[in-house]
């Protein structure tokens, strides 16, 4: 062979091997979906006949859609027992395509079904305080697709204290019986939480941008089954994966909803896979819920915790970049003069020490008066936006931020 052609031979070939990013492409598990841990409060636990004294989902079919940011040839299963007061035993778990493609709906489409397995078997159980990850499942996914996934519980949990997601913004189905390859769910009864499925793993190049944030982020205001939250519409403007470890009423510093950020870091960021970035939006609630007197020092201690956040995510080389908090004037109970300044302390601090910053409080307040929000994006509690307002986060994200370094 001829030493011209020899070279360009091999300029072909490093060129589809390596690709226009110059590394060499490989693949990773990546977080492409999840949802925060958290204990069920009595009011979100599954409604009658699916809870009892002392046992939740007996000889009950859980059926529940997802929606994943980016797609690739094989998933896995990620099921939480973290908050559970027992053991939570799985007796068959599957995944399918939901009927239409849609979010929220019992129905899966004929022969899309594909069980899944843990160490080669069908079923397993999940130790108090502990997860589990389910083998590789041979089952392709696109990115932004929603999938269904199906778990079937012969004796259920035997606890009422078990792990969820309340603010889920998708409807799950409850049917007695395993019905788990059941096409269809006629009569199951509907209930807009997650139960047990925390997360959803898929096989990529890609890297993962994790969301720790509040109610916020969980998507409050946002459309029941219509994925608008604001993670959502930035995961449809990157390539990179986008999870969402956000929950309504949680704070950095606190325990309200679900544990504070600082003490569930490890396992809602760290923990997690292929991250490479994360995104900090959260705070409004621990200013919000702080005596007056008091918001000036909350201010202090949010930002001791940014810096800690901040160290513990570098050691695992993860950028951080935080988000300004954006206005709640006109919100009752948080609005008083002491609050408004220490949100505008904490969000000077923000602006010059993460990796970069998401400004937030710019894109969402009011220009003719900065404490409150801009009125068509206020879902009307003056601390919640509506979709509009979540799509307009999500668009003042630069392009660029989630490139590999």
């Amino acid at each position: 062979m001829k030493r011209p052609l020899v070279i360009a031979v091999l300029v072909a070939l490093t060129a589809l091997f390596v690709g226009a990013s110059g590394r060499p492409p490989s693949s990773q598990w990546v977080a492409t979906w999840t949802s925060m841990p958290q204990l069920t409060e009595p009011g979100n636990l599954p409604p009658a006949p699916f809870t009892g004294a002392d046992r939740v989902l007996d000889n009950t079919t859980l059926r529940q859609t997802v929606h994943v940011s980016v797609g690739g040839p094989r998933i896995r299963l990620r099921f939480s027992n973290a908050f559970g007061g027992a053991p939570l035993p799985l007796t068959a778990v599957s995944a399918a395509r939901p009927v239409g493609g849609h979010a929220g709906v019992p129905g899966l489409v004929p022969g899309s079904s594909v069980p899944v397995t843990f160490h080669g078997r069908p079923s397993t159980t999940v130790p108090m305080g502990a997860q589990v990850v389910s083998d590789p499942l041979p089952f392709p996914v696109r990115a932004a697709e929603n999938i269904t996934v199906t778990a079937y519980l012969a004796h259920g949990q035997a606890s009422t204290s078990i792990t969820s997601h309340p603010g889920s913004r998708t409807t799950s189905y409850l049917v007695t019986g395993d019905q788990a390859g059941a096409p269809d769910l006629p009569g199951a009864t509907p209930v807009d939480h997650w139960y047990f499925l925390s997360g959803v793993e898929v096989l990529s190049p890609a890297s993962a941008v994790a969301v720790i944030g509040d109610s916020l982020s969980d998507g409050r205001g946002s459309t029941t089954n219509g994925n608008d939250r604001w993670p959502d519409v930035l995961a449809a403007r990157t390539s990179s994966a986008v999870f969402n470890q956000a929950a309504g009423g949680n704070r950095v510093l606190q325990d309200g909803l679900g544990p504070n950020v600082l003490a569930r870091l490890d396992r809602d960021l760290l923990a997690q896979s292929g991250v490479e970035w994360a995104i900090v939006f959260e705070g409004v609630n621990d200013i919000g819920t702080a005596a007056p007197e008091a918001a000036a020092q909350t201010a202090d201690d949010l930002i001791d915790a940014y810096d800690q956040i901040i160290t513990r995510a570098h050691a695992k080389d993860i950028r951080v970049y935080g988000a300004t908090l954006t206005p709640f004037g006109g919100n009752s109970p948080y609005d008083t003069p002491e609050r408004e300044a220490a949100r505008q302390r904490v969000n000077t601090w923000i602006r010059g020490h993460f990796d970069a910053v998401l400004d937030f409080d710019r894109v969402a307040r009011d220009p003719a008066v900065p404490a409150r929000l801009l009125p068509a994006y206020d879902v009307g509690d003056h601390l919640h936006l509506n979709p509009a307002g979540y799509r307009a986060l999500a668009s003042s994200v630069p392009y660029g931020l989630f490139d590999h370094r």
